[in-house]
């Protein structure tokens, strides 16, 4: 399929956004046609050095954190703390349908790239905008990370940790982008509205929002005023039946049969123990839940007789619902995720394969990743674009507004 047959084709988005959830809502857009220009301070997004500068990033002879968020997009370096700078931003926001920024609400308002500020330069732009905390009420200015907004201020963290341990810590960046599909989503209902109205608007979302979103089940629970104590370890779980168990070959299987009675006897033929089925203490769900650590440890004693593979025919074949917990080194062999596109092809020379945004559709497949930026590397470029000639280029470099 062309690119000009892609559904964003011709859609102008300017990224004026760092790290990781604002530029991957970006990189989305620029999947599926649109053509994004990342503007980047003199020093660039961190992003570009975030694979050496934390100690939570596997190491890699390719910075593919930044190719990942960074796909597909052009670079232009401008000084936004400059004057002269302002008036290059300006030509570019007559330029764009979309911007995308997620600096905190005061540095906004500091360098007057507020809505309020951006409306009158183009009323025809979607600004959108994303915030660890949301734009209202007494922590908006405060910094925000998935780690700290998404997880911990969510209660993500403390709903999913054993009783009697510490909360887990999650990996890098998985909030993030769950949060830029939000942002898209917005973005999305924005362009529908300029479409009806020939406004444009403000649009937006936060990791906060987000977060809690996903722990969907448990805080609404608790505005319920609900609440489950912290889950018991897996020899004495809620429910011996969604629960995880290891193998014989060290994998690790979650079992998650929510119609417990009626997957209950097939279960227990699969583990080879048809006994169970007269055993007084599982016949149904409540006594089968209060023993379910006698039963856990009999299950247990089972899964670990035999392999994944073995697991995963029996349990199969007996329609059992079961998930392989997957490491990160079986990511690359796992073929379903290529055959679902999970998984693509790339046009990077270092980085052959990629993950794919998670949208499908059914009458277009989304562009081919090409190589992220360098820093400034499309500033001339741009700049003719919305009309600035050779001389001004010059002068905007000599005052250091453009890289």
């Amino acid at each position: 399929m062309p690119e000009s047959a892609l559904p964003l084709a011709g859609l102008k988005v300017l990224d004026i956004s760092s790290f990781i959830a604002a530029p991957a809502a970006a990189v989305v857009l620029g999947d599926w046609g649109a053509d994004v220009v990342k503007i980047e301070g003199p020093d660039g997004d961190p992003n570009r050095r975030i694979m050496t500068d934390s100690a939570n990033y596997p190491k890699a002879a390719v910075n593919y954190p930044w190719e990942m968020d960074s796909r597909n997009k052009r670079s232009i370096v401008l000084d936004l703390k400059k004057p002269e700078a302002r008036a290059a931003l300006d030509r570019l926001l007559k330029w764009a349908d979309v911007m995308i920024v997620n600096f905190p609400p005061l540095v906004r308002e500091k360098l007057k790239l507020s809505y309020e500020d951006i409306k009158p330069v183009n009323p025809r732009l979607i600004y959108a905008s994303l915030t660890g905390y949301g734009e209202t009420g007494p922590d908006r200015d405060r910094p925000g990370f998935d780690a700290t907004a998404y997880f911990a201020r969510s209660g993500l963290l403390d709903a999913q940790r054993y009783e009697g341990g510490p909360p887990g810590v999650p990996g890098p960046a998985q909030g993030d982008r769950a949060t830029a599909m939000a942002l898209v989503s917005s973005i999305l209902m924005a362009l529908i509205h300029r479409m009806k109205t020939g406004e444009g608007s403000w649009v937006g979302t936060s990791l906060l929002g987000n977060g809690l979103w996903a722990c969907g089940v448990i805080a609404q629970a608790a505005l319920a005023n609900a609440y489950l104590p912290h889950r018991p370890p897996p020899d004495r779980p809620r429910s011996a039946l969604g629960n995880i168990y290891r193998t014989s070959d060290d994998r690790w299987l979650q079992l998650t049969i929510v119609a417990e009675d009626k997957m209950w006897p097939p279960l227990a033929r699969a583990l080879g123990h048809p006994e169970l089925l007269t055993d007084p203490r599982f016949a149904e769900t409540v006594e089968r839940r209060k023993h379910s650590a006698d039963l856990a440890a009999i299950m247990g004693k089972a899964f670990e007789s035999n392999t994944y593979a073995y697991w995963l025919k029996a349990l199969s074949a007996g329609g059992i619902t079961f998930g392989v917990i997957s490491r990160p080194q079986d990511v690359p062999h796992d073929e379903q995720a290529v055959a679902c596109g999970a998984i693509v092809d790339t046009e990077i020379p270092d980085l052959p394969r990629t993950l794919s945004n998670p949208i499908r559709l059914g009458f277009a497949a989304q562009r081919i990743a090409h190589p992220a930026p360098g820093l400034g590397q499309h500033s001339d470029e741009i700049l003719r674009e919305v009309g600035l000639e050779a001389r001004e280029i010059a002068a905007l470099k000599s005052t250091g507004a453009v890289k």
